[in-house]
């Protein structure tokens, strides 16, 4: 059975740091492209990050990068988001997605963890 599982949510000031993870079960990870993605309060889904498999080249919408870092470790099937100088738009559910052939082309959901950041 397949499984993403992300933690690492919480409740953050402005500017400060979190950083997610998901963890994939049943899942060929190695050889799969993750993704996070984001649905903020009344919002649409907003992608933010890509990391291909195989040369692990990184992607990331305008709104975060030089902010957000995304990484993986095949060995422990996780990927991760580090979150930095957090803003109060940033405040959203964020959940892993993989993708088994093509990159965006999501087969797999996480459930999400939720990110705040207020003051």
């Amino acid at each position: 059975q397949v499984q993403l599982v992300e933690s690492g949510g919480g409740l953050v000031h402005p500017g400060g740091s979190l950083r997610l993870s998901c963890t994939a079960h049943g899942v060929a990870f190695s050889s799969s492209a993750m993704s996070w993605v984001r649905r903020a309060p009344g919002k649409g889904l907003e992608w933010v990050s890509d990391i291909d498999d195989g040369d692990e080249r990184t992607y990331y919408a305008d709104s975060v990068r030089g902010r957000f870092t995304i990484s993986r470790d095949n060995a422990k099937n996780t990927v991760y988001l580090q979150m930095n100088s957090l803003k109060p738009e940033d405040t959203a559910m964020y959940r892993c997605a993989a993708s088994r052939f093509h990159l965006g082309e999501y087969d797999y959901w996480g459930q999400g963890t939720q990110v705040t950041v207020s003051s």
